[in-house]
């Protein structure tokens, strides 16, 4: 008898060849379009997803960058401050180009990383410095707050939180959390109150330094994902901090008056220079070292694993000036890409832009204070204008005057 012959169909979906357009043969089976198509969105969909992966978590991708590249690029961002520049630039250059070593050496020299403290008042650009570099190199970058750490055990988060945010800003990639750089704000806040000891625990001061000590040395720490204080049951992660750079910063206010008992700028004489002395006694953060810190509040331990301190100057007029206009993402080209999207071209004249740098002098804001001296003057511009036929706008030095006088800010009053 002889052996009818099936009708032919699709292997994956079951149509018969009537029913679609074109069924391509393979060797023990048939495939229509309609399938071939679903195949490909599948595909697609799975690539996507592998690249969304790894450019969140297992893909960053070191990226190590000679000192004087990292340099350049900072001064794209980050107006001044060279000599903070150039201690950060190496400092990280010689901790990745550690990192990347694989080979041990013959001589079994073994490098330590260099965790690296920087001081300056507030708006001079400590974080934007750890942001700019973290994003030169690729790696995860975290901030973190010490201002709300407390010894373990009490109300208030762990040290070993600020891992949890390095985790959480890479995907809960372990690898890459390894190599990624967490700058700490706020370390003067944690400052030992006093010399004396006391029978009552600072635990938010000296215990927190206790607690960072071996962090930042290098260790094995068992992280809640979660944060520890609300998810007790949860597994914990292992991170090894060894190759994490640490990267401190604070105001550190009042540290200038130690410094001058110690460089004595109070000098008396005929052979003194006193244009020299009113320059140190401007800046006298260029001569800090560990020994001002530790009088801060700082303890030896904590000190000696930060070996790198650096400092960053006070913004002075001219420097303000640069700010507004010469950095990549300076606030002016922010503000006028803000009316772009309205379709309106902002012109602002020079003599507004110094207005703002003398306000921010006067009220000792920084550069942070710049930008909420611009909200006060174009706010009522930002709230009017959209949705109207407006297509130009120019701010003179009459209007900035008026509209930041009827703002709050202005009653502030200067230091």
């Amino acid at each position: 008898m002889a052996k009818i012959a099936s009708p032919l169909h699709c292997s994956f979906c079951g149509r018969s060849r009537e029913e679609v357009k074109i069924l391509i043969a393979g060797q023990d089976g048939h495939i229509c379009e309609n399938c071939v198509e679903h195949a490909r969105e599948i595909i697609e969909q799975e690539i996507n997803v592998k690249q969304e992966i790894s450019s969140v978590g297992g893909s960053h991708k070191l990226q190590v960058r000679k000192p004087l590249e990292i340099k350049k690029f900072l001064d794209e961002y980050v107006i001044g401050q060279d000599e903070a520049k150039k201690v950060l630039s190496v400092a990280v250059y010689n901790h990745f180009k550690r990192v990347n070593t694989k080979s041990v050496l013959s001589d079994d020299v073994e490098i330590e990383k260099s965790n690296i403290i920087m001081v300056g008042e507030t708006g001079t650009g400590k974080t934007l410095l750890a942001k700019t570099i973290a994003r030169l190199l690729n790696v995860p970058f975290a901030i973190v707050d010490a201002t709300v750490f407390t010894e373990a055990g009490y109300v208030g988060e762990d040290v070993e939180s600020m891992l949890t945010r390095l985790l959480q800003n890479c995907n809960y990639d372990v690898t890459a959390a390894e190599r990624g750089i967490v700058y700490v704000d706020e370390l003067d806040k944690i400052a030992r109150k006093g010399d004396n000891p006391s029978i009552t625990r600072d635990v938010s001061g000296e215990g927190v330094q206790q607690g960072l000590l071996k962090m930042l040395e290098g260790t094995e720490v068992l992280v809640p994902p979660q944060g520890g204080r609300k998810h007790p049951e949860q597994k914990m992660i292992k991170v090894d901090t060894k190759n994490i750079l640490f990267i401190c910063g604070g105001a550190f206010d009042g540290i200038d008056k130690v410094i001058a008992r110690r460089v004595n700028t109070n000098a008396i004489g005929f052979s003194v220079n006193k244009d020299e002395q009113e320059n140190q006694r401007k800046n006298l953060l260029q001569f800090i070292n560990a020994q001002d810190l530790k009088s801060f509040g700082l303890i030896p331990e904590l000190l000696g694993r930060l070996p790198v301190i650096t400092y960053l100057n006070p913004l002075d007029q001219e420097t303000l000036r640069n700010i507004l206009t010469e950095p990549k993402n300076s606030l002016i080209r922010q503000f006028k890409r803000l009316f772009e999207m309205e379709g309106i071209q902002l012109q602002i004249d020079s003599e507004v832009l110094d207005f703002m740098v003398t306000k921010a002098l006067e009220y000792k804001l920084g550069a942070r204070g710049l930008r909420s001296i611009c909200e006060s003057i174009l706010t009522d511009a930002m709230f009017e204008l959209p949705g109207t036929a407006t297509r130009h706008l120019h701010i003179t030095l009459a209007y900035a005057e008026q509209m930041f006088n009827k703002s709050k800010l202005s009653a502030l009053k200067v230091a």
